[in-house]
């Protein structure tokens, strides 16, 4: 791979992702990230934990640089500008992995890609790959080539995305819930593979999931995200709560279980706002405040 950025790897002071006083925002919606800072060190298995809708998915795509943000210095991985320098995606060095596995068709807007053509036409139509390694994800994902991929399952199709998502060896890896389609043996083959990538070639993964079964040996960190906030971040192998706790699952359950008790207690005690008269204010099916101003 051609490298113009700085590598940080082996440098246990450097950051191969780094996020420095984000802001975001989606048009007409409530700031979702204000001041926002996150760093992760070279070689790291890190865990985005969150309830739905705290921030993990747009997170990872601020991160691939599908969002852009203000400012080169805001967003920055292997050195590089996530949003401004295209030659981190385009060299390998950066993937990103989730969502629907989809393209875009005209008016149409995203469609499943399910046409008919065969597993082996896709993957051996990207060039520039290291057989081996292809050989080896196609061994590890277990995929018959044969497949026609619009009557495989969403769960053999899911491993055709992750395959050649894989086929360039990647320095930075951002996966948003790529594992949900998989049966356990193949997630932990899986699993294996990532932790392998990082161990032996110093690769760095950001991994958001709701499935934490055998992530307490897998991850080196955990990064805990709320309504847009980083509440908690630091090595797994120091995490208090993991000490006398089954495992991960009953740590992240309860952070989300207090969450939601304080959202409860934010419900039942609103901020009183004060707001001009409205004409419906004394109608019968008019939403209380409650309903209608709670997030």
């Amino acid at each position: 791979m051609g490298k113009e950025a700085v590598r940080l790897r082996g440098d246990e002071n450097s950051s191969t992702i780094e996020v420095s006083g984000l802001h975001f925002t989606y048009e007409g919606q409530p700031p979702l990230f204000a001041n926002f800072h996150l760093k992760i060190s070279p070689g790291s298995r890190c865990l985005l934990v969150g309830a739905n809708g705290s921030g993990k998915t747009t997170l990872l795509k601020i991160l691939a640089g599908k969002h852009m943000v203000g400012g080169r210095d805001v967003v920055r991985v292997l050195n590089c500008s996530a949003f401004h320098d295209t030659q981190l995606v385009c060299d390998g060095d950066l993937a990103y992995l989730g969502g629907s596995w989809s393209k875009s068709v005209g008016s149409a807007g995203d469609i499943p890609l399910q046409g008919d053509f065969s597993a082996e036409h896709m993957i051996f139509g990207v060039e520039g790959i290291d057989p081996s390694r292809r050989e080896k994800l196609i061994e590890l994902l277990d995929i018959d080539l044969q497949w026609r991929m619009h009557k495989v399952s969403d769960g053999q199709r899911r491993r055709v995305q992750i395959c050649m998502g894989l086929l360039y060896p990647f320095e930075v890896l951002l996966l948003d819930e790529v594992t949900v389609d998989l049966d356990v043996v193949a997630r932990m083959d899986l699993l294996d593979f990532f932790k392998e990538e990082c161990e032996q070639r110093g690769a760095t993964i950001v991994y958001a999931t709701h499935i934490f079964d055998g992530l307490e040996t897998w991850a080196t960190d955990v990064a805990y995200i709320q309504e847009g906030e980083l509440k908690r971040t630091e090595k797994l192998s120091e995490l208090p709560e993991l000490k006398d706790a089954a495992n991960l699952l009953s740590v992240v359950e309860s952070w989300l279980r207090s969450e939601t008790k304080s959202g409860k207690k934010k419900l039942i005690n609103p901020p009183i706002q004060s707001r001009k008269a409205s004409p419906f204010d004394n109608s019968p099916f008019r939403s209380s405040r409650h309903m209608s101003h709670y997030r």
